[in-house]
């Protein structure tokens, strides 16, 4: 089956069919192992039940002060930049756009990556607040998102330091390579690269399941990836054991903390709806095709190539990621053009969720970054396009 024209489309040319119908390909996907099958029975009992509710959650409020520097169709540019700062270089947090809003990344005091980055040297600071996908952004596309990126680091400034979470941190390093004379340093925490490299639920899931199954998830929400939806496939529930692991606080310490439960329940119960289109780019291009380290991605009309990318790098990773294996970001070692001596990375014990908001990573290996940005001469020249 051709994955640009297969399943989905073939079904849909006909008459509207029903969910029920679209369980199909999980019986064959149920052969290809027992994970890959129990995932693939969760996947048709939320594809074939009812919609998924719609209500938008309350946002959580920033914990840290800041000011909205710039209203764009894809985001919020946030400024958290101290009132005295002056002409450093400025530092770019570009935030996860997945399930969940980059509040993540200012979550509660002492789980604030922008309050340690602050507290460490970076006086400079903004932040990428990804917008929740409304219906006139259904066809919006990774290039909505890289040219908009752009928009937002020349409004505060180039060259900037760039610092990529997650799903952000494949955009920074795709920037970088675009517009290296944009970014003077790059660190990228969590960031799936080499989807190829290690093995996660999704990435899994994209190279066996029909890509129909994803493209069935934008129809379902009328040309979005509705959040909620997407948060029960790939999401289970988290035990309070596994939030204070998240967290890295110890059970009885996190029941004695009801602000810190409430602001993270907060943020796990309003996830964000993604458009369809830079939803279908991202799987296929990324976790399907892996067409970025095999020289293969094209952002804003150019093929991006990753040798192009000299800056100096801090990749840092979780032991016990199961979202972004630790060998699918520290595989960018290999393919960047960075001098070894200009790479630095870290492999710290925990999570997914606790590169972002565990208080022993904040405090040591965030710290760690922070002082390797301010540290760097702020006379640098950029590095040529």
């Amino acid at each position: 089956m051709n994955e640009r024209t297969g399943g989905h489309r073939e079904m849909a040319s006909g008459s509207v069919f029903s969910t029920n119908f679209f369980i199909w390909p999980f019986i064959a996907a149920a052969a290809a192992g027992d994970a890959l099958a129990a995932q693939a029975g969760e996947m048709a009992r939320v594809l074939s039940g009812s919609p998924a509710d719609s209500r938008q959650p309350a946002k959580l409020d920033w914990c840290s002060p800041n000011r909205l520097r710039l209203e764009l169709p894809t985001m919020d540019l946030r400024d958290f930049s101290d009132a005295g700062a002056g002409s450093e270089v400025p530092v770019l947090v570009c935030a996860p756009f997945a399930l969940h809003r980059a509040t993540i990344a200012d979550l509660a005091p002492g789980h604030s990556l922008i309050e340690t980055l602050a507290r460490n040297g970076c006086r400079r600071l903004f932040l990428t607040d990804w917008r929740s996908a409304t219906a006139d952004m259904r066809l919006f596309t990774i290039d909505s998102y890289l040219a908009e990126l752009n928009v937002a680091i020349d409004e505060i400034g180039a060259p900037v330091d760039l610092v990529g979470l997650c799903q952000g941190g494949w955009m920074a390093l795709v920037f970088a390579a675009r517009f290296p004379g944009k970014v003077r340093r790059l660190v990228l925490a969590g960031a799936p690269v080499d989807t190829d490299a290690g093995t996660s639920r999704l990435s899994v899931a994209a190279q066996f399941l029909p890509f129909g199954v994803f493209d069935e998830l934008t129809r379902l929400g009328d040309g979005r990836v509705l959040g909620r939806r997407a948060v029960e496939l790939w999401e289970p529930a988290l035990q309070s054991e596994e939030i204070a692991a998240a967290l890295q606080v110890a059970p009885d310490e996190l029941s004695r903390q009801p602000v810190l439960r409430e602001r993270f329940g907060a943020w796990s119960d309003a996830p964000l709806d993604l458009p369809g289109a830079f939803y279908r780019q991202s799987v296929l291009w990324l976790f399907k095709e892996n067409r970025l380290v095999q020289g293969r991605f094209v952002a804003l009309g150019q093929q991006v190539d990753l040798g192009k990318v000299l800056h100096p790098l801090f990749l840092l990773a979780a032991h016990d990621d199961q979202v972004v294996p630790p060998e699918q970001l520290l595989a960018v070692r290999r393919t960047v053009g960075t001098p070894p001596q200009d790479i630095e990375s870290a492999i710290e014990p925990g999570n997914h969720l606790s590169l972002f908001v565990g208080a022993e990573t904040l405090h040591g290996a965030w710290a760690r970054v922070a002082h390797w940005l301010a540290a760097a001469p702020a006379a640098m020249a950029s590095l040529a396009a």
